[in-house]
């Protein structure tokens, strides 16, 4: 069976760890190339996009990939469409592997918005210091609220820096424990943290870090994705595709 993984994520990473022990499988991981030095896999990487649903399309068709698992951001939205009118179009099963999302528990402060301008928006007039916990590719919508004192952290560095006379800027990659965000946001008295709901376990530490200080997280939502098959765990993935090679084992038989 051939695989198409689109990644990015580190469910993505695990996934292909895992599937790269198999010798039934020839997996490609897919990356969309905005991480300078992505973590090493044991599979072949394609770096860069596809041109859209239709690239994807052709090349699922040139490379006959029997399988294409979406492994990407819960946010990436664009990608996840794109792949699911591409393996409509290719007639390849699609499965997506999707992070649930984080729940709120006792404690939270979470301001919910519909996009990176309301988040924007909802910090308000008066100056604060603020967390930013998001993307490169999301940071400029900030530069329209200048009189906040911003804390921006990223895997590679924003270059260049943004339009903001106040900003400090930290590179790092997870995963952070929470006690070690908690000593983070409060070396930098940060009153304020902008997130997205990611899910997962590797960022989660500034979520339960800002329950504990008391601190509002500003929260943009999830966006719609296509209604396509779906898992919220790599152990669910492997455990379909060992499913369908004991169903070709048994027909073969």
């Amino acid at each position: 069976m051939r695989i198409l993984v689109l990644g990015g994520t580190l469910e993505a990473r695990q996934l292909c760890e895992q599937l790269a022990q198999r010798s039934d499988l020839t997996v490609t991981l897919s990356l969309a190339g905005r991480t300078a030095a992505p973590l090493a896999v044991p599979v072949e990487v394609r770096s860069g996009g596809f041109g859209g649903a239709a690239g994807l399309a052709a090349y699922l068709g040139a490379a006959r990939i029997d399988l294409l698992i979406d492994a990407t951001h819960p946010y990436a939205a664009i990608i996840s469409a794109s792949a699911a009118q591409a393996a409509e179009r290719a007639r390849v099963r699609l499965l997506a592997l999707r992070r649930p999302p984080w729940q709120r528990h006792p404690g939270d402060r979470w301001i919910e918005v519909a996009d990176l301008n309301e988040a924007v928006a909802a910090l308000g007039d008066a100056p604060r210091r603020v967390f930013l916990a998001l993307g490169r590719k999301d940071l400029t919508p900030f530069e329209a609220a200048p009189q906040h004192h911003y804390l921006i952290r990223s895997v590679d560095p924003v270059t260049p820096p943004l339009a903001l006379p106040q900003a400090d800027y930290l590179t790092a990659r997870g995963p952070f424990r929470e006690a070690d965000e908690r000593a983070l946001l409060e070396a930098n008295r940060i009153d304020v943290i902008v997130a997205k709901n990611s899910g997962g376990d590797s960022t989660y530490g500034k979520i339960a870090a800002a329950r504990t200080l008391g601190l509002d997280v500003i929260m943009p939502r999830r966006p719609p994705l296509p209604d396509v098959p779906s898992v919220a765990r790599v152990e669910e993935v492997l455990a379909l595709l060992d499913h369908h090679a004991d169903s070709v084992a048994t027909r073969g038989v």
